[in-house]
């Protein structure tokens, strides 16, 4: 069946809709997309013309996006990546394909990246794609072959395969320690928290692994959205962490972290590779789960 004209916008107008919900201006808008501010206008309008429907508050010589067109955007800006990916896939790899892979970034950087070059000799004709998302993908949706993904490795509709599991450490500052003894768990409570927003649950789990299951959080603190952020608030003195182990051996070392407390490690999860059930995965992606199988923390952990 072919899809009406209408519900097949023109590409300029979507990439001038997206640039305006990300950038907040016409004149932003113009400046990265090389055209005039008139020029940018008259692509908006003309797909407004193709949808039919309102998508822009005009008010004071200035331009916004109605709600409905920011939603829009949202899931335009989505499918524009896609085809970004796919087109840089078949410019970079035309015969074999390539690989677009969501990852975490901290692990992704302190764990994958220095690997990769191995994969890269052995396999010169896969390129991968990698770009961060902090929350799980829609593989359906944001048309990714697999992700990297912190957890139990429980997750409907996906294989997992464990790389390694992660075991984290309270830590802060050596100048955030108080001076009296800070041996216990418990003595954290009196100190200000950071919190990762990918892990609501992180420091209840922490305590319950300590034996205190059901102690009370203190409110407040601080919450980031990636472990390199709450590093360096921890490092700056800002509070104290739950970091895995990986990513603060060094400064626990040199001294620019120290625990907080005398406890026993903590794993809340591992890191997996992820992807979906269905459909198959393509050459390119079984050629890259097959490699990590191989570097993995349990050697060849593939799903049978």
């Amino acid at each position: 069946m072919t899809l009406s004209r209408r519900l097949l916008p023109s590409l300029p107008g979507l990439r001038a809709l997206e640039s305006l919900d990300r950038l907040g201006s016409a004149t932003a808008v113009a400046e990265e997309l090389s055209l005039t501010q008139s020029a940018v206008s008259r692509q908006l309008q003309t797909l407004e013309d193709q949808l039919g429907v309102s998508l822009l508050v005009r008010a004071r010589q200035r331009i916004t996006l109605t709600e409905a067109a920011r939603t829009y955007a949202a899931q335009v800006r989505a499918a524009l990546d896609q085809i970004t990916n796919a087109s840089l896939q078949l410019q970079v790899s035309p015969t074999s394909g390539g690989l677009n892979l969501a990852i975490q970034p901290t692990f992704a950087m302190r764990w994958l990246v220095p690997r990769l070059p191995d994969f890269a000799h052995r396999h010169p004709d896969v390129a991968i794609s990698m770009a961060t998302r902090l929350d799980p993908p829609d593989f359906a949706r944001d048309g990714f072959d697999a992700a990297i993904r912190f957890g139990s490795g429980q997750w409907p509709g996906v294989h997992a395969l464990l790389l390694q599991r992660e075991e984290v450490l309270p830590v802060c500052a050596p100048a955030l320690l108080p001076e009296e003894n800070c041996d216990a768990p418990k003595a954290l409570l009196s100190m200000p928290f950071l919190h990762i927003r990918t892990r609501p649950e992180g420091w209840a789990d922490w305590f319950a692994g300590q034996g205190m299951a059901g102690v009370q959080i203190p409110g407040g603190g601080t919450i980031l959205d990636q472990h390199a952020t709450i590093h360096q608030a921890a490092l700056h003195g800002l509070g104290v962490a739950l970091l895995p182990d990986y990513l603060v051996r060094e400064d626990l070392a040199t001294g620019r972290l120290v625990l907080a407390c005398k406890a026993r490690p903590v794993s809340l999860g591992g890191n997996y590779l992820t992807w979906p059930e269905m459909p198959a995965p393509g050459p390119a992606m079984i050629a890259f789960r097959d490699w990590l199988a191989e570097q993995a923390e349990g050697g060849d952990g593939l799903p049978r």
